[in-house]
């Protein structure tokens, strides 16, 4: 071993030693927050974004922001452990996407819990048996999640966080190739989303929707005939070849997940606010709800329509603008919405993700 080489191993070494020594007295820290913040909510998810994005931006290199990021994410995740640590339920079962949005968002301390559907993980929150619940609400291929919006108008809970998460499906098998292959499994929106690449390479396989990604690589783990498509988490926890990764049509495909619980977040400087509203009958109706965030310089980056539950023909509004419902120019703009519209509801104003 050269002498170069040795002295560089002790150099880490003893930066090793003195990264210990600040996380233990980081972790110190957060446990006498924990103690001075008893009987109050520790989860703030405005301070979280606000830490994270600090040093992000005071990030010298040469590791990238988002190392950075994921890096203190886990500090944080680890720190916030001591006081009291996290129920966090999800779109199970485990291996899905919506755990690895959970575990983007949240690090790997919290207690993690699998849900069976969308409604589970609402229920969970309300009932006090978790105490965020991380659920998808849209897909930029697919579009949006309806079960979503609509629990979201439906239920009490607030949104308080989002997560952006870069959907990459791998063709998996417990086979070390492809030809092996006689049929492949998955969810019917990463079938569509693997449409094309499948019509090229495997065009005369079945395809057999199944309830989740997950659940394809369960069935495709006990199947050597068969190949599932999923996420790399799932591989992982099935044991399964990835045959060929990154196999989705739109390379920028993207899932948005939003975290609900019992309270939204304050404001970071960097927010959203998502609202859901109905227009009274009328010519004209839905320009005077609208004009107020114009005349207010509110940026609205979502609108969209669902039919409501009340009636036929009858629609409300999903809508999504930038701002916190506190900040002056959106609060402004809120009450004149509430003013002129048959019904408002703000959903929640939380942290804007990043990729």
């Amino acid at each position: 071993m050269s002498d170069e080489l040795l002295k560089l191993r002790n150099e880490i070494d003893r930066l090793d030693e003195e990264i210990l020594a600040r996380l233990s007295e980081r972790a110190r820290c957060a446990q006498r927050v924990g103690e001075i913040k008893r009987g109050v909510m520790y989860y703030r998810p405005e301070r979280e974004a606000q830490v994270l994005r600090r040093l992000a931006e005071l990030n010298p290199g040469p590791l990238s922001p988002d190392a950075v990021k994921t890096i203190f994410r886990e500090v944080m995740s680890a720190c916030l452990g001591l006081e009291q640590p996290l129920r966090v339920a999800y779109l199970g079962p485990a291996g899905t996407f919506s755990e690895s949005a959970s575990r983007k968002h949240f690090g790997s301390a919290p207690n993690f819990m699998a849900m069976a559907a969308i409604d589970d993980v609402f229920r969970a929150v309300e009932a006090g048996n978790a105490d965020y619940g991380v659920v998808p609400v849209e897909n930029s291929t697919e579009g949006a999640v309806g079960g979503t919006l609509d629990l979201l108008l439906a239920n009490p809970l607030k949104v308080c966080g989002e997560v952006r998460l870069r959907i990459h499906q791998q063709l998996m098998s417990r086979a070390d190739g492809i030809g092996a292959a006689r049929r492949v499994y998955s969810h019917a929106q990463s079938l569509a989303q693997c449409h094309e690449w499948l019509n090229r390479n495997l065009p005369h396989l079945p395809r057999i929707p199944v309830a989740s990604n997950a659940e394809a690589a369960r069935m495709a783990s006990e199947d050597p005939e068969s190949c599932a498509i999923a996420g790399e988490a799932a591989a992982q926890l099935y044991g399964l070849n990835i045959l060929a990764p990154n196999i989705e049509d739109d390379p920028n495909n993207t899932t948005r997940f939003l975290v609900i619980a019992d309270h939204d977040a304050g404001p970071s400087g960097q927010d959203r606010t998502s609202l859901v509203f109905s227009a009274p009958n009328r010519p004209g109706a839905i320009h005077g709800l609208l004009e107020p965030m114009a005349r207010h310089g509110v940026d609205m980056t979502k609108l969209q329509s669902r039919p409501a539950r009340s009636g036929l023909w009858e629609y409300v509004f999903y809508a999504d603008i930038n701002g916190h419902r506190d900040d002056p120019e959106v609060a402004a703009a809120l009450a004149e919405l509430n003013d002129r519209a048959a019904f408002v509801k703000v959903i929640g104003s939380y942290p804007v993700a990043a990729i």
